[in-house]
């Protein structure tokens, strides 16, 4: 397995068990991040509340970009079956921060966020899920 592959297959488990320890249950998607039939990385879900459709993004850079057409359909996948969307942010040594797709920036190609902008718009695992 390749190693970024690799790395985000971890920070996935990584996010899955964080779930499952907030009594949310979650799952892998399979075959995430490798073709078009995966448009998110989790879904999670717990009961009283709405579920989501999560994507997960790690990067030891201080910007994460991601395709336009990958957030595209994500946000069609996500408002088909009903579930809010997310994106779990993780910089090294930061930790996790969640976000909503609107915060992310147009770069053109890509829409992107940096550290900056993520701690300051983003929440933590509990006042993100709350």
């Amino acid at each position: 397995m390749p190693r970024n592959k690799e790395k985000g297959s971890r920070a996935e488990r990584e996010l899955v068990r964080m779930f499952v320890e907030h009594g949310w249950r979650a799952v892998r998607v399979a075959g995430s991040g490798v073709g078009e039939d995966s448009p998110c990385d989790l879904i999670a879900a717990k009961l009283g509340r709405k579920g989501f459709a999560i994507e997960v993004k790690s990067s030891k850079k201080p910007t994460i970009y991601i395709t336009k057409e990958q957030i595209n359909d994500f946000m069609i996948f996500s408002s088909l079956i009903g579930l809010r969307p997310a994106i779990a942010l993780r910089f090294n040594y930061e930790g996790w921060l969640f976000i909503h797709p609107r915060h992310l920036n147009d770069t053109g190609k890509y829409w992107s966020i940096s550290l900056s902008h993520a701690k300051k718009v983003g929440k933590r695992f509990s006042q993100f899920f709350k």
